[in-house]
């Protein structure tokens, strides 16, 4: 069968577009299922597809496979011809390492600036920790850039998952209007010029005016 990927409102549900740039990166023949996730069955509706009753997961001939992480991984290891993660070693540990940081960190950045990719609007004030934030993000991005941006524009030259974690961020970014320096900038127009990124976002937009 083919594979389905359960995503949320394409607007908002930034592990949702995790999940589905990775997908995308696979190049598996995928089937989406929007599930909305503010409705008062929402939860009833994710929990028929997950244990955890919420997006993304990925549904496999084998069963379900829950958390963009854990999705990311799960295709790298199917699909390892797509290369998803990096080929050279320590670049591959490294783009583990700001996965895994994004994964589990940023909490000032999710709360402050949630993904809305409708949103065209500075934040009247940013707060101390959200622009701590931020410089990590840009640190970050600045050291991928520095090591890899010979071999291409994104992370780690080739898109990647990677790409697909901060892809949110990104969108976040221009989003709220948040000034970056040259290579955070540059990044982020790379991520808007990317053309999974694209056809999710004009999902998005088309969702938002309906």
């Amino acid at each position: 069968m083919a594979l389905q990927l359960v995503v949320g409102d394409k607007n908002y549900s930034s592990w949702s577009l995790r999940a589905a740039l990775a997908v995308d990166l696979s190049d598996a023949a995928c089937v989406q299922i929007p599930v909305s996730l503010y409705r008062p069955d929402s939860r009833a509706r994710l929990l028929g597809y997950s244990p955890t009753g919420k997006v993304p997961v990925l549904l496999t001939e084998d069963g379900p496979v829950w958390d963009s992480l854990a999705i990311a991984e799960y295709l790298a290891e199917r699909f390892p011809e797509a290369c998803l993660w990096p080929r050279e070693r320590y670049a591959r540990a490294l783009a583990r390492s700001v996965c895994a940081e994004m994964h589990s960190g940023f909490q000032a950045l999710r709360s402050h600036l949630p993904m809305d990719m409708a949103r065209d609007q500075a934040l009247p004030e940013l707060p101390d920790a959200v622009q701590a934030d931020i410089d990590r993000v840009c640190a970050i991005w600045a050291d991928c850039r520095g090591r890899f941006g010979p071999i291409g524009d994104y992370l780690f030259g080739q898109p990647s998952i990677a790409d697909a974690f901060y892809a949110p961020v990104a969108s976040r970014l221009r989003s709220y209007r948040v000034a970056l320096p040259a290579v955070a900038a540059s990044y982020v127009e790379t991520v808007y010029q990317w053309p999974a990124f694209q056809r999710w976002r004009q999902s998005a937009l088309q969702e938002v005016q309906k």
